[in-house]
């Protein structure tokens, strides 16, 4: 028997939930059964490590902990909202089943006559059990269609999942059989024309509402609902008991049925041997160490972790070996090149850079949430003084997540060439990086003469002279810090760019800002370019958001506009480094909340700074506006009520804004405008001036943006309102489709009326941005990363202050879980192709059982 996965288990965000439709596109393999597939997304395996990895995250789910009135009752409105998606499911899934009784009675008749379509033994083995499957969940959806119609908060149907988590020996039959099924509808489908037809059409209904309408589905699609159902049988039960209190009478119940679920899916698993890779060894010799670094490689579309070292006269690739017994660390060479024979440029100019497989911005997103999970887990075993058993092992989780995110985010190729027209292509995530090595290797190539080969011995001794030579011991992640080093700060770091000095002629000159992110750098400004001089004073501000960071980078270019003088390096055009430099963000140093003066000295240039930090802890309190006049930190109704429109004013003119000539604009949203722009438009608007608009057509439009996401995150209380901010966050979790979206919609339509009109007109805007991503390199991804925490933080009314006074700054990653939770919940709705229309009526998709 294969491998099935409990889809709740998957280690997938919730977002991302199981879909087990395009899942079974993947599956359609002629040579193996239909529903293996190695997808991290979708795929049905399910070993014991994730199982019991999911268990521990899941815990907190089973049991619950007291709550408040207030909490109770929502946690019983979500309970409705979950049973909902889960008869709409069950509606759909009969439907499905329907589809395929229907050509049984007809092929069966046909059977005992003269001119059979298939033969009974044929038949039983295709539909083999489908009539029991459909008899049980009929008596499912009939026991619980009544008693969801008339709700109370006291309402009980555990009964019913404990009964239909007690037949699932039946689903045991139809998986064992569905191999030989398959196999034998394959074979009657090439002999038998007739029945190829059938197989191909079979029609299932849509819904209730519109019974005359059916959907076209293969034989093979509907054969494999019931192992789609069966993966999901605890997705269900999950959802169902994290919002049932453990004083309710279904808790026990749905508790039993969820224990049958996962035994009945441990039972039929098998342990995976993962493939192994064999790995060539090549030659290396003893040299003097000049610097090492991890880096991301690509090997034949694959990313692979590499331990890079220069010495003083040759370029080093190597694999650090897998520790086994305790040994001390061990390298393998993949390959070297002499720095004589090293280049940057393209050997021959019509060899094309690689194709960089990029990892979606939600999947990295994933990891990002489950490295916060696991830290938290951790955090909280300390304090429990759990042994140290349970704590080594979420350190390996997390551990193996860091790793994954490490070899996955970077995208920006390094390229390196042998004289003998072999090339190597790394990753990394900053251009500060690659100009770092780019410009060490170049200082020691001045110093190298002659090229030379070395013997498989004198590899092999420079290899394992690695190992003490090194100078990063460790592969950089958090895992391997020690514990009284500093998490980093959380909040947001306001950074002047005054000017810069010492450039030797007039050039056009421009800085960019990158701060570390969960161990990678990640660009978060650009300053304007300031045009043909030696001194430029830009004297822009900006407000950089920081998540765990530690440093501040700001790298010095010079704009080249004309084509012919750019020089090609990786394969692509680029403006000149002029110089680069970082310092180290000390949480001690930058306590004081006033501005602190710095200079940076790179390559001979000095570029002046100032910075000030502001904790999350002060940085995001919404504060009403003392003046209710104006429209910054005012109530969204009383603005529109004022200005007798739906969306206020301020929203439509920077859109429009935007929209005029800001579609194609590079990181438009994500690139901080000028602080004192957004500070001269956010004083505008508040009091009304006329000319506002034309001082926006004379502005850089990148201070539009940072005006309009200003004004959401200075609104007294979220677009999404204080009230249901909780219940998105729990509706954002669910992990079964259907009820995910009957629960957000519903949600959705229950805000205020400005605040849904506004948000629909923002997130019309929103999509057509992303339309244009190719250009501005926005996705929705990357729209729902800087307007999610902005439209959902609540206002935090009750706040308190920490006593202790480095707390605002070293701040646990729940922050991180609670902003990735809000970043979700924006990307469902930016993703969800059907939202109602402002005007549509809200009835229509209220709760209801026939969704």
């Amino acid at each position: 028997m294969k491998h099935f996965k409990d889809a709740s288990f998957s280690g997938t965000p919730p977002s991302y939930a199981y879909d087990a439709d395009r899942a079974e596109e993947q599956r359609r393999h002629h040579d193996m059964m239909p529903y293996i597939d190695d997808s991290p997304s979708s795929s049905p395996h399910l070993s014991s490590k994730s199982r019991g990895s999911r268990d521990t995250l899941s815990s907190g789910s089973l049991e619950s902990t007291k709550s408040s009135e207030p909490d109770l009752e929502k946690g019983l409105e979500m309970r409705k909202w979950v049973l909902s998606g889960i008869l709409a499911s069950e509606e759909t899934y009969l439907s499905h089943l329907e589809a395929l009784l229907l050509p049984m009675k007809p092929l069966k008749a046909a059977a005992t006559t003269s001119q059979p379509v298939l033969t009974s033994q044929q038949i039983e083995t295709i539909f083999f059990k489908v009539p029991e499957l459909y008899e049980i969940h009929k008596e499912f959806y009939d026991g619980l269609f009544p008693r969801v119609q008339q709700w109370s908060h006291q309402q009980r149907v555990g009964d019913l999942f404990q009964k239909l988590a007690s037949q699932l020996g039946v689903y045991r039959a139809f998986v064992d059989n569905y191999e030989v099924a398959m196999e034998t509808a394959e074979k009657c489908c090439q002999a038998n024309a007739q029945f190829a037809e059938i197989s191909e059409n079979l029609k299932a209904r849509s819904t209730k509402e519109s019974k005359d309408q059916t959907t076209k589905n293969s034989l093979e699609t509907l054969l494999y609902k019931p192992v789609d159902r069966v993966t999901r049988s605890t997705l269900v039960l999950h959802d169902l008991l994290k919002h049932t209190p453990v004083s309710h009478p279904d808790h026990p119940l749905l508790q039993d049925a969820l224990r049958i679920s996962q035994n009945f899916l441990s039972s039929i698993n098998e342990e995976i041997t993962p493939r192994r890779q064999s790995m060539t060894v090549k030659k290396g010799e003893h040299r003097q160490l000049l610097k090492d670094s991890f880096m991301v490689e690509l090997v034949e579309g694959a990313r692979k972790l590499r331990h890079v070292f220069l010495f003083t006269d040759l370029f080093l690739c190597a694999k650090l070996k897998k520790q086994i017994g305790g040994k001390s660390q061990q390298y393998d060479c993949k390959w070297y090149i002499p720095l004589t024979d090293l280049s940057f440029q393209m050997v021959d100019e019509s060899e094309a850079v690689p194709n960089i497989p990029l990892v979606p911005d939600e999947e990295l997103d994933a990891m990002k949430i489950k490295i916060s999970q696991i830290k938290n887990d951790i955090q909280r075993e300390k304090r429990a003084n759990k042994g140290s058993k349970v704590i080594e092992r979420l350190k390996k989780k997390l551990s193996e997540q860091e790793s994954l995110l490490l070899l996955m985010s970077p995208n920006m190729a390094f390229r390196v060439h042998n004289r003998n027209g072999k090339s190597y292509t790394f990753l990394i995530s900053s251009d500060y990086e690659r100009a770092e090595w780019r410009e060490n290797i170049r200082e020691q190539q001045k110093k190298c003469f002659k090229s030379f080969s070395l013997t498989s011995v004198e590899l092999q001794m420079l290899t394992n002279s690695c190992v003490k030579l090194q100078t990063v011991h460790n592969i950089p992640l958090t895992i391997n810090k020690e514990d009284d080093e500093s998490p980093g700060l959380y909040g947001f770091l306001n950074v002047i760019v005054h000017s810069a000095t010492g450039f030797k002629q007039s050039s056009n000159l421009y800085c960019t800002l990158e701060v570390d992110s969960f161990g990678y750098f990640v660009n978060k400004a650009k300053t304007r370019v300031y045009r043909d001089t030696t001194e430029p004073n830009w004297n822009e501000e900006f407000e950089i958001e920081l998540e765990g960071s530690q440093t501040l980078r700001i790298l010095c270019y010079e704009k080249c506009y004309n084509k012919t003088k750019l020089t090609k390096e990786d394969g692509e055009s680029t403006d000149r480094i002029m110089g680069k430099g970082q310092i180290q963000l000390d949480p001690q140093a930058l306590q004081d909340k006033d501005w602190q003066r710095t200079v940076i000295s790179m390559n001979g240039v000095e570029v002046k700074l100032s910075v000030k930090f502001t904790s999350r802890e002060f940085s995001l309190k919404r504060m009403p506006s003392r003046k209710q006049t104006g429209v910054f930190g005012v109530k969204i109704a009383i603005v529109t009520k004022r200005e007798r429109s739906k969306v206020p004013y301020i929203v439509r003119q920077c859109v429009e804004e935007i929209e005029r000539r800001g579609m194609e604009e590079v990181g438009i949203y994500r690139v901080s405008g000028v602080a004192t722009d957004i500070q001269a438009l956010k004083a505008a608007f508040d009091v009304n001036n006329k000319d506002v608009s034309v001082m926006m057509s004379e502005m850089d439009v990148n201070a539009i943006a940072g005006t309009l996401k200003l004004y959401f995150r200075e609104l007294p209380e979220p677009l999404f309102t204080d009230e249901l901010y909780p219940n998105f966050a729990e509706g954002i979790a669910l992990s079964d489709p259907v009820a995910k979206e009957s629960c957000m919609l519903n949600l959705l339509l229950s805000l205020p009326e400005p605040n849904l009109v506004t948000f629909l007109f923002l997130l019309d805007h929103l999509k057509r941005v992303a339309e244009r991503e190719s250009i501005n390199k926005m996705s929705l991804h990357n729209l729902a990363t800087v307007f999610g925490p902005t439209l959902l933080r609540p206002s935090e009314k009750d706040s308190k202050i920490p006593a202790n006074p480095t707390q605002p700054i070293t701040m646990t990653d729940s922050w991180s879980l609670e902003v990735m939770s809000q970043v979700q919940v924006l990307l469902y709705f930016l993703q969800l192709e059907t939202i109602p229309t402002p005007d549509s009526k809200r009835q229509s998709i209220l709760f209801s059982t026939e969704v």
